[in-house]
This record gives C-alpha cells, structure tokens and sequence, in this order.
C-alpha cells in the first residue's frame, strides 16, 4: 500500500483545519491500495489552532502534528513537516483549502507514470489586489533573470514529491530556507498543474504585501549574486562618469570658462550618487547578514510538542 504523507503549515487555522481534514477524507475514500499521514505544524499560532489539530489527532491515528516553540515562519514549517515524513509520496499544501486537495488523485497518478514531482501554479489571480499581483509577476521576472535556476510563474509550494526528491530537499539544510528555488535547484522531473485562483476558505492571508515584499527580497538574494555584480557595475559606470566630467572641469578652466552651472544639479548628483553607495552597501549587507545567520548553525525550528 502506498503512503502519502500531507504536510500542511498552520498558523491561526483553527476554523480550517477541521475543514481541511473532512476535504482530504473525501479525497481519500475507497481508495484502498492508498493510505496517508497528516502532519500539521503549528507555526506558533495565536488561536486555539493547536488545540483543534490536537483534538482531531486523537480520534484518527493517521493525524500527527509538531508544535513549534514561537514562530519560525512558513519555511521552517516546510521544512519541520517534510524532516518528520514517512510516505512514499510527500505533500506539502496549505491548510486553507486555496490548494485544492481534489488535486491529489491526479498528482498520484503522475507520480505513478513516473514523474519524481507534480507541482502546482495558479494562471489567474482572482481575487487578489491588484499592486501584489502586479509585484508577484516582477518578482518572477526578476528571480528568473538573475537566478541560475528557473522558477515557473505562479508556482505554489503545494507539490507532491518522491521519497528521492524529498531527502535531496532535505540535504540542504541551510538556515535561510527558500523553498520555491530549493525545489528547482535539487532538479528532478516535474509535472506541473494548472489551476485559477481559490479564496481561502475562512479567515485572511496572514502575509501582508510588506511580509511578502520581505519575503521576495529574501529568494532573490538566497539563489543568486548577481545583485553584487550589478553593484560593481554601477560603481564602474559612476566612476567613469566622474573622470569625464573631472576633464570637462579642466578643460573648461584652460579655455577660461569657470562659470558655475548652479547647486541644484551639484545637490541632485550627489544625492544620486549618495542613493547608489548605499544601495550597493545595502545590498552586501544582505548577504553579510545571510552568511552570519548561517555561521551560528542555528537550528531551523524548535519543537514543544508533538505526535509523530
């Protein structure tokens, strides 16, 4: 019998969970050659979202459930729900039913033709502000042409992996975890499904445009370094600027043209100039900052309870 194991990130999902659990029931009926394994995290939730998972546990044996000490954030969760996994099959979704759990049968049966993971990207964006959506399809055009991998345009975390993808997944345990770009980094084949765009079934997005401004910034510079190189560039075409404009100052004294142009266009191109300097010490600092995270070795999530 085959084992699929459904990792779902919670965080303030206690009118969902309940939900969520009746969905996958439903997906799972009569499929006899087919057994699974749920395991909620719960991402340091401010609600009785532990509470409602830890009741649900007790009357199906198949739900397990990790309770972190705070909150680490959807990527530790990730990772917390794939480390404790034992199926053949690896699913990581949301509890909020804008993965759709009717989804999985098809997954399944493209993992059996021999796919090593099926993956999921959203075509519409009903529903969404308008400025998110927008940034969302910056951000994959930017990511895909600084990043040596590619990233598909809408992708969810919702896929369903092979046991041999999920522990390549695994292997990387670095502290500052981007989960999209890990998945396109270990390779594998993919399968992906289209799907439009599902509310959630209670409740609101906990990641606010600044969360997911945050969290965009944090993908770009964990999968490339081009920013870096850009940065030099910029430092090379300003100073080549400079020395132009150090020889027009020089020529213009020799021909006795001292004429001052004015203070406005000397303020603005200092405060330009002024802009990139910190823009391009920003940018080292940020991943200064990820290189130091990374030296200290800390663990990626602390557990306080759990049922495995």
């Amino acid at each position: 019998m085959t084992l699929v194991s459904i990792c779902v990130p919670c965080f303030n999902e206690e009118k969902t969970a309940p939900v969520f659990y009746n969905e996958i029931l439903k997906v799972f009926k009569g499929k006899d050659d087919l057994d699974f394994e749920i395991i909620f995290v719960d991402d340091g939730s401010k609600d009785d979202t532990f509470k409602v998972i830890k009741d649900l546990s007790k009357k199906d044996e198949r739900l397990k459930y990790i309770k972190f000490s705070r909150n680490f954030g959807k990527e530790a969760a990730i990772y917390a729900g794939l480390k404790n996994s034992k199926g053949d099959y690896i699913v990581t979704m949301d509890a909020d039913l804008q993965d759709p759990p009717a989804l999985l049968p098809e997954m399944i049966d493209y993992m059996e033709s021999g796919y090593d993971s099926v993956a999921t990207r959203r075509v519409t964006r009903k529903g969404e502000p308008i400025l998110r959506s927008l940034f969302s399809k910056l951000f994959y055009k930017i990511i895909n042409r600084l990043s040596d991998v590619y990233i598909v345009d809408g992708a969810r975390d919702y896929r369903m992996m092979s046991r041999a993808m999920t522990d390549s997944v695994l292997s990387l345990t670095e502290y500052n975890r981007f989960s999209k770009g890990i998945f396109s980094w270990v390779g594998f084949e993919t399968k992906y499904l289209e799907f439009e765009n599902i509310e959630r079934e209670e409740g609101e997005s906990s990641w606010s445009f600044l969360k997911l401004l945050k969290y965009s910034i944090e993908g770009i510079v964990s999968f490339s370094t081009s920013l870096l190189s850009i940065s030099t560039i910029l430092g090379i075409i300003l100073s080549v600027i400079s020395i132009i404009f150090i020889f027009v100052i020089i020529i213009q004294h020799l021909i006795g043209n001292d004429s001052v142009p004015g203070w406005a266009s000397t303020v603005c191109s200092v405060l330009f100039i002024g802009g990139v300097q910190l823009f391009c010490i920003g940018l080292l600092g940020l991943y200064l900052s990820r290189t130091y995270l990374e030296t200290k070795k800390r663990p990626i999530y602390i557990s306080k309870e759990e049922k495995l």
